[in-house]
């Protein structure tokens, strides 16, 4: 009985020693397969996630301040186009341009 034992023990020393060597084997591919990718990313002008989403960030917010230039060009142009429309003889617009064109409101301004 007692040498059964012995031997019992001796598996589980041995096959305790063995997985932790498959363990250490495992972290140590782990770490070349990192390498070899950071090699094969570094090689071929490859970038990391972090700078693929910064750059992203940074396009959203180029495009977000695009598009409100554009609306305010529009809401411009739009204001721009009201001052240049023909003016009806009976408006106020056209009174007030009047007014303004007379050299006595030319003086006063």
């Amino acid at each position: 009985m007692q040498s059964q034992k012995r031997i019992f023990d001796d598996i589980a020393k041995v096959a305790g020693g063995a997985l932790g060597a498959l363990g250490s084997l495992k972290q140590e591919i782990e770490n070349l397969v990192k390498q070899r990718v950071e090699r094969f990313m570094a090689d071929h002008d490859l970038v990391s996630r972090e700078e693929f989403e910064a750059v992203k960030a940074m396009a959203s917010e180029a495009r977000a301040e695009q598009e409100r230039i554009a609306t305010l060009l529009s809401v411009l142009e739009a204001g721009a186009g009201e001052s240049a429309t023909p003016k009806k003889p009976g408006s106020k617009r056209a009174i007030r341009s009047k007014k303004a064109a007379t050299p006595s409101a030319q003086k006063k301004a």
